[in-house]
């Protein structure tokens, strides 16, 4: 201790330089930590529908709602992707991708933290769920749509959905895709975009000169990069689902693992993974 120093002064606090320094405490703060992030109905709005409360039920409400919000997250970045191709500002659709790619990698690796269940503590609580199903996540179905995965026909299979979410999936079916941003801004590099067999080309020439059309390919990378991460997350989510539930049906009356197993060779952008086996 430094000559001069009150010995009673808690040396865990720190030394604020005689700045009188307060974190919210003051009865006229108007805006605290808690309300800005709202916690007070974030951390009540997980209600369990198990009596007695399953244990794991709270990790699994806990997990589903936690990607909901990365869900909301990644709407708002690819939507500014598509934006920012469409302005052509290159910097920024990449910046944003980088972030996208890092998000994907967290709900990767978030499956993790749900596999701790295991098959005896999901089916302590598994019958209180019907007929909910992951099937429903409005969000994840508005990311593959936007992402360039549209599909009618699973607006037509939702079940209890609101006008408000019919509403917003026909809105995605009607918007550009990040692949109509993508080719938009082919054509702003003068590449030619009319047809399939002319975005390959197209493709083909970007990938074989990397010097001249550099941002072209950096982009294609980083969509594809987006692809990748998404089959990645398929697959590890329908590992888990089967280490889980093994082949029952699931919660909504899909065909549980046997659906999810369905739907890993979706691919965003074909002519990206194309492209590879013509250079």
């Amino acid at each position: 201790m430094k000559a001069g120093k009150d010995a009673s002064v808690d040396p865990t606090v720190g030394e604020w330089s005689g700045v009188d320094t307060n974190f919210g405490e003051s009865g006229s703060a108007k805006l605290t930590y808690g309300s800005y992030l709202q916690l007070e109905r974030l951390l009540t709005s997980q209600h369990l529908e198990s009596e007695p409360p399953a244990h794991d039920e709270l990790l699994f409400i806990t997990i589903h709602q936690v990607y909901e919000l990365w869900f909301k997250l990644l709407l708002h970045e690819v939507e500014a992707v598509r934006e920012a191709m469409f302005a052509d500002q290159v910097w920024l659709a990449k910046h944003l991708l980088t972030r996208v790619h890092v998000i994907e990698r967290v709900l990767i690796e978030q499956v993790d933290v749900l596999e701790t269940m295991t098959p005896q503590d999901f089916l302590a609580f598994r019958q209180h769920l019907s007929p909910a199903s992951g099937f429903q996540s409005v969000q994840f179905r508005e990311l593959e749509f936007v992402s360039g995965a549209k599909d009618l026909s699973f607006v037509r299979r939702f079940q209890g959905l609101t006008k408000d979410e019919t509403a917003r999936l026909h809105r995605r079916l009607d918007e550009p895709t990040l692949w109509d941003a993508f080719l938009a801004f082919l054509d702003c590099r003068g590449l030619g975009v009319s047809s399939e067999a002319e975005v390959r080309q197209s493709l083909l020439a970007a990938a074989q000169d990397r010097d001249r059309y550099f941002d072209v390919w950096e982009l294609a990378e980083a969509l594809i990069q987006h692809d990748e991460l998404a089959i990645g997350w398929r697959a590890r989510h329908v590992t888990m689902v089967e280490r889980v539930i093994g082949t029952k049906p699931g919660t909504g009356g899909s065909a549980g693992g046997a659906y999810l197993r369905s739907r890993l060779p979706l691919r965003y952008y074909p002519l990206l993974w194309d492209l590879r086996s013509e250079l």
